[in-house]
């Protein structure tokens, strides 16, 4: 199968990076302006977090959070990619991947329900572990 298709949903997560990192500027930066907090106060996130309200927060909170569990999935989706191990079941668990990611994003940034967000977590490493274990199976001959 052609790489590409393992690819279009990392690239689907790199996008998703792309919108939040937007939302987050968004809603920062005209959240500090009206609180009157100077830039250099973010110095430190965390007390930045604390400064700002709930719904700004969340946004960058998952952010954050992009840049934690999908690195391991641009990883193992490239390095399948590359060896050519791309099959329908690594593409289907790639694309929920994505869909997953999308909608941890879309629940942590608006409504921001920790069980239903924890849920989502769960099924996405569930999926992903599919991923890295295959593919683990495959690199180590076994």
């Amino acid at each position: 199968m052609e790489a590409k298709l393992i690819l279009q949903p990392v690239l689907v997560v790199g996008l998703l990076t792309v919108v939040m990192t937007i939302w987050m500027f968004l809603t920062r930066i005209p959240a500090m302006s009206k609180l009157k907090i100077h830039p250099q106060r973010g110095q430190d996130t965390n007390k930045l977090r604390d400064l700002l309200p709930k719904e700004v927060s969340r946004i960058s909170n998952n952010y954050n959070h992009l840049f934690e569990q999908p690195t391991l999935f641009y990883a193992v989706a490239i390095s399948i990619a590359m060896l050519g191990h791309v099959d329908s079941l690594h593409i289907s668990c790639a694309w929920l991947y994505a869909a997953l990611r999308v909608s941890h994003s879309l629940v942590q940034a608006t409504i921001d329900l920790v069980l239903a967000r924890f849920t989502i977590f769960i099924l996405s490493w569930l999926v992903l572990s599919v991923m890295v274990i295959r593919e683990a199976l495959v690199i180590f001959g076994i």
